[in-house]
């Protein structure tokens, strides 16, 4: 085992295992963060362990008080909200190039349904949480929409109407 020795050297049939693709985040103020991502991790994980903010930071918004009768809080959450289990949207990014959008699988009918809550939604977005880096993506860039939604109530059990 010299200098410049790799698992992958030694054994062909692993090779691949420990590669990473480069992938750019866009920030919602436009600017580039270009990352390395191991092959099998989810743009999720990678954005917390590049400390990238996904998932925004929270806000209230007293509009939606007043449209319902519970106090809702729009909450953008610094941590993961549902921990990539398809419960909410708030990992939402917009894959900027369709010819990368086509490389990727098709979104599961869940992934559709928490899209159709997701702030700002387009043709190409996805949930960071399901999009998995795999060697056809290298150069992927994902856009951060300028906001994410995920309602969550504060310890109040909402009562039906």
């Amino acid at each position: 085992m010299g200098v410049g020795w790799h698992p992958e050297h030694q054994n062909p049939s692993i090779q691949g295992l420990f590669s990473k693709i480069s992938v750019t985040f866009v920030s919602k103020d436009g600017e580039e963060i270009p990352i390395q991502v191991p092959v099998g991790m989810s743009m999720l994980e990678a954005a917390h362990q590049n400390d990238i903010e996904l998932e925004g930071k929270a806000y209230d918004l007293s509009l939606i008080h007043y449209f319902c009768s519970v106090p809702w809080t729009y909450l953008l959450s610094s941590s993961r909200a549902c921990e990539g289990s398809l419960a909410c949207s708030t990992c939402h990014v917009i894959v900027t190039d369709t010819e990368y959008y086509n490389k990727l699988e098709d979104p599961s009918d869940e992934e559709n349904d928490m899209l159709d809550l997701a702030f700002a939604l387009t043709e190409t977005s996805r949930l960071g949480c399901q999009i998995i880096a795999r060697p056809e993506l290298d150069g992927i860039r994902l856009a951060i929409p300028a906001a994410t939604r995920n309602f969550a109530v504060d310890g109040y059990v909402p009562k039906p109407h």
